[in-house]
């Protein structure tokens, strides 16, 4: 009978093809500012990177960065509603915006309304700055949209060693005015009262040291930061009101315990 293979034909292997490597989700950081030039180097480092920010070096183009995967506003409350509007056309269907504002129910209010339902939402609030990052340090994620795009998130934060809390946009301004109000209106008295680095000559307290170290932290913050707490939390206004009452108070107490001038010191 006719032989119809060779017993000796061994066929070639195919050729191997590597494992495609996964993509890189693509993100766009909208602002580079103090915040924003805070964790740039972070995201190169994760994702690819596009930087729109016109006040810096090597902007790209807006609707390339508005296009990306993820798309991070780190801009001032101010400024929010024009850029929520610059980007919508430019957002593809999935994507997930994240603002870092200092507030949340304003920026998720106006983000909810300005940009197009295909797109996720998330709010968060770094709760640290310039002089205050490090290994540890928290974040507050808020959802939108059903909580939409909030578990990767979530996860990837978590995997950069960051602590993360979730809560609702009104948990979060009604804690924080407190927490943030205080601080702030702290800061700006204490610097005002300061005689700065070489003022004391080495003579102070830990506990005044502590003090200056906490209005050092707030004052790295960006511009605005002061004026969005201080204006656009709907829980400051009455945490205002009992500071200054508070402060009041404390001046009456001080009227009546207060010792008249001392006489001068003998010569």
């Amino acid at each position: 009978m006719e032989q119809t293979e060779d017993p000796e034909f061994i066929p070639a292997p195919l050729p191997l093809r590597p494992p495609a490597a996964p993509a890189v989700p693509r993100l766009g950081l909208i602002g580079c500012g103090a915040f924003g030039g805070l964790i740039a180097p972070r995201l190169a480092g994760r994702f690819a990177l596009a930087v729109h920010d016109p006040a810096r070096d090597g902007s790209q183009p807006l609707e390339e960065v508005a296009s990306a995967d993820i798309v991070v506003l780190a801009v001032p409350l101010a400024a929010l509603a024009e850029t929520a509007e610059a980007i919508a056309p430019h957002l593809r269907p999935g994507a997930l915006v994240v603002d870092v504002c200092s507030v949340k129910l304003a920026p998720l209010r106006l983000l909810e309304e300005r940009l197009p339902a295909h797109v996720a939402l998330v709010g968060s609030h770094p709760l640290f700055g310039p002089r205050s990052f490090g290994p540890g340090a928290r974040v507050v994620l808020c959802p939108a949209r059903g909580g939409r795009g909030l578990a990767p998130l979530r996860r990837w934060l978590r995997r950069e060693g960051l602590t993360v809390l979730v809560r609702t946009a009104e948990a979060h301004d009604r804690d924080m005015a407190l927490a943030q109000g205080v601080t702030h209106m702290v800061g700006r008295i204490v610097a005002a009262l300061s005689p700065g680095p070489d003022g004391n000559h080495g003579m102070t307290t830990p506990s005044f040291e502590h003090l200056l170290t906490a209005t050092g932290m707030v004052a790295g913050d960006a511009p605005g930061v002061f004026e969005t707490i201080q204006r656009d939390n709907p829980f400051v206004a009455a945490i205002q009101q009992r500071f200054f009452a508070a402060a009041e108070a404390l001046r009456g107490e001080l009227a009546g315990v207060s010792p008249a001038a001392p006489a001068a010191p003998p010569r």
